[in-house]
Order: structure tokens, then sequence, then C-alpha cells
């Protein structure tokens, strides 16, 4: 029964401040002194070794230079002397990074801040309206040419819609012996 004048409780009573919320994994769980003391870290493999192409430029050049010709003299001097291409990693290029000046800045320059009396005075409004008219004006210019350009641009067959040649007066029929007189 509830106790006098205080409501009726209907929750459950927390556990004991041994107990820890969530799963608890055997192997891993050492609480806050594993955390802070073990690294659980990656053992570092060992590098496996990889077999480089054959440089056949050094190879040849050097096979000429020791008076080798045909193609079984190479063959025999490519067996007796292996030379492999050099690791990409150990080239020039890797080495060392490119030198730089000094004051030379990465990516892209910050851009100057807004000043504030601009924005008070509405000056952006004013240059976009500015740009708005020179637009339309420009826009009204080329409506005005492109009218001129359509109008002056007449063919053969528009002038005569327009004004059609004049008939032909048909002369009446003489014989040929009296067109002299």
């Amino acid at each position: 029964q509830a106790e006098l004048g205080k409501p009726l409780r209907n929750c459950y009573t927390l556990p004991g401040f041994d107990f820890s919320y969530g799963l608890y994994i055997q192997r891993t769980d050492g609480g806050v002194p594993e955390a802070i003391g073990h690294w659980n870290t990656v053992k570092p493999r060992a590098a496996l070794v990889k077999k480089m192409p054959r440089d056949f430029i050094t190879m040849n050049r050097d096979a000429l230079k020791a008076g080798y010709t045909t193609a079984r003299e190479f063959n025999l001097y490519y067996k007796a002397k292996d030379i492999r291409r050099k690791d990409n990693e150990y080239s020039r290029f890797n080495r060392a990074p490119p030198k730089v000046p000094p004051d030379m800045t990465y990516g892209i320059s910050t851009r100057p801040s807004t000043p504030l009396s601009d924005l008070l005075q509405h000056k952006y409004k004013e240059m976009w309206m500015e740009q708005q008219r020179a637009l339309t004006a420009a826009l009204r210019v080329g409506k005005k040419k492109v009218i001129i350009l359509q109008q002056s641009f007449e063919t053969r067959t528009t002038l005569l819609r327009k004004q059609p040649r004049p008939v032909k007066e048909e002369s009446f029929w003489h014989l040929p012996h009296l067109e002299k007189v």
C-alpha cells in the first residue's frame, strides 16, 4: 500500500553501483585501466619483397659494351647479369618534397571582408540596379538592330510582291516586209 499522503510508486529500483549497462565482452572489456594503459595495435607485417621487372635498357647497353651482337649472346648475357629496375620508392621524385618558396601559400586566398558602410548605404543594390538598367538598354539597342536588319534583307521575291513589274503592252502583228517602213 501507498504511504499516507504520498502517491503510489509505479517504478522499478535501480541496480547497485557495481552494475554495468550494456554488453560485457570478456576479451576486450578491461575498463578504464585497460583503456589508459594498453594499446591494441596491429603488429607490423614484414614487407613483401617485390620482384621488380628486368631493366632491358641497361642490360642491352652493357651487353653492347661487352661486345655481344647476336640474339643468343644477348640471351646468355641476360642470364649471367640479371639487372632489375629500381623501386619507385627510392626514385629522386619520392625522396624529398619539392622546394617551395617560404612565402608561398597553398589553396585559395581568402576573400576580402565586405565593408559595413557599403552594406548600410545599399551600394550593392544600387550597383545591381545599374547593371540591370545597362542590360535592358543593351537589349533594346539589340532589338532595334535586329528589326533594322530584318527590314534591310529584301530578296527579289519580296520586291516583286511589293512592286510588280509593269506588264508589256502587246503590239499588233505586222507583216515582216513592212517592218522597215
